[in-house]
């Protein structure tokens, strides 16, 4: 059995993860350390959850030397805020007994407040593509000086629009350094970023998407419409024991806030929501209210399925089928954690039943049905969004009757009808005499 031990880790670093209390490493860890050590590219695909940052982290802290540099020598690229904040909390951890100064940066604050901290200097640099982008931009920060470029959650940033930052940062980074990419599942589309930017990358699979993980216990709920999810949402939060730490993925921002809403005179005090339109302190707020215990419900958005690491989820609640069925595999990994048991219910209407089963279709297994309790209310009224849109249709090939052209409401006045005289000569004279020009009344001058 492989342990912290076979890494030969600084005494520095094994003091901090044995305070951490991490007995052994996970197996994206065990196959990555030598692989990020050697300064090879590397491209890891691994499930969200299976301690990702560790895998990175500890061998780029290994071979981290002492240096009062301004400049950044190791780039971290996250999609989402609350991804920045966990990282550097995580890396600050594990590097508090070797001196190693680390910043974060990411949008939606003041950036020139993070001018003045790119000022300070900085040994490693946790950014958002988007902000470190405006950064290079202004002047505020060089990347001449990095040697090392970790994206984590790389399928996430290209999802959220993060191509052309991610293309023009790879631009402005020095040509000779190493690549390490981490991400959950391999698409066309990360495929395309490794051929253009890496250069004979190892690839290592530990848990791909598709692999359902064996400590959750997972369930369905066949469900009419929004309205009653919410209704079987309240009814299953009830039991506050076995339900004593919730989280509810939903897929957009503004059924995250309706939802809220439903629940909200019944579990306000204990309930709160995240997504990107919230304010930057308001989400790190609900993030950590919930994982102090102060909040035991957190409805979320998947943009944010990738920022969370939070440990000790009882349950995980899909309130609707993803489209995507990762999406599906991203949710549920926020639970069942550290060889803990999780529970994941999921909650489909029929238009979502085809999503459902590309998920079990993905995972090979069926996710089994609950019987839907009797004593929930169903409520036929239909939210906006799930109300048929009336498209009317349009023959183009059959021609419209025009209504024909009548006259004019009035009739023009004499006065107002003009009438072609054939040109200046045949107009009739005019009863106003010329003026006089200035040499004839000079000449009537002289006559006087």
């Amino acid at each position: 059995m492989t342990t912290f031990d076979d890494f030969k880790l600084t005494k520095q670093l094994s003091k901090a993860i044995e305070e951490l209390g991490f007995e052994k490493p996970t197996p994206i860890q065990i196959r990555s350390f030598s692989v990020v050590k050697s300064g090879k590219d590397i491209v890891g695909i691994a499930q969200t959850g299976t301690g990702k940052t560790l895998a990175y982290a500890l061998p780029l802290l290994q071979g981290l030397s002492y240096s009062d540099q301004v400049n950044p020598r190791i780039l971290v690229l996250v999609p989402t805020r609350e991804l920045v904040v966990q990282t550097v909390d995580m890396i600050e951890t594990i590097s508090k007994y070797i001196p190693c100064r680390i910043k974060g940066v990411f949008g939606g604050t003041n950036i020139n407040t993070q001018k003045d901290k790119m000022a300070e200097g900085m040994d490693i640099l946790v950014a958002t593509p988007g902000r470190l982008f405006d950064l290079v931009v202004s002047g505020a920060l060089k990347l001449r000086d990095v040697k090392k470029l970790v994206i984590d959650e790389v399928d996430e940033m290209l999802d959220l629009g993060f191509r052309y930052q991610l293309t023009n940062i790879f631009e402005l980074l020095p040509e000779r350094r190493q690549n390490i990419m981490f991400s959950a599942t391999m698409t066309e589309d990360v495929d395309a970023l490794i051929h253009a930017f890496f250069f004979k990358p190892k690839k290592i699979s530990i848990a791909v998407s598709g692999t359902p993980l064996e400590n959750i216990d997972q369930s369905s709920y066949a469900v009419l419409n929004f309205n009653t999810k919410a209704n079987l949402l309240k009814h299953i939060l009830k039991d506050k024991e076995t339900f004593h730490k919730v989280l509810v993925f939903i897929s957009t921002k503004k059924q995250a806030d309706r939802l809220f809403e439903e629940i909200e005179e019944e579990y306000g005090t204990e309930c709160g929501v995240i997504h990107s339109n919230k304010s930057q302190n308001y989400r790190l707020r609900s993030v950590e209210e919930f994982d102090e215990g102060i909040n035991r419900i957190l409805i979320a958005t998947d943009v944010m399925a990738r920022g969370l690491d939070l440990e000790k989820i009882s349950h995980v609640i899909s309130f609707d089928t993803p489209v995507y069925p990762e999406n599906y595999m991203h949710r549920i990994g926020r639970t069942g954690r550290a060889k803990e048991k999780g529970k994941s219910i999921l909650f489909y209407t029929e238009k979502e039943e085809d999503a459902k089963l590309a998920i079990e279709l993905l995972m090979n297994m069926e996710i089994p049905d609950m019987d839907f309790p009797k004593e929930v209310e169903i409520n036929p009224q239909l939210i906006p969004d799930e109300k048929p849109r009336i498209i009317e249709k349009i023959h183009r090939n059959r021609k419209s009757k025009l209504p024909e052209s009548g006259p004019a409401f009035h009739e023009k006045k004499a006065k107002n009808l003009k009438v072609n005289l054939g040109g200046p000569g045949k107009r009739k004279p005019s009863k106003y005499k010329k003026p006089k020009k200035r040499g004839d009344k000079k000449a009537n001058q002289k006559r006087r």
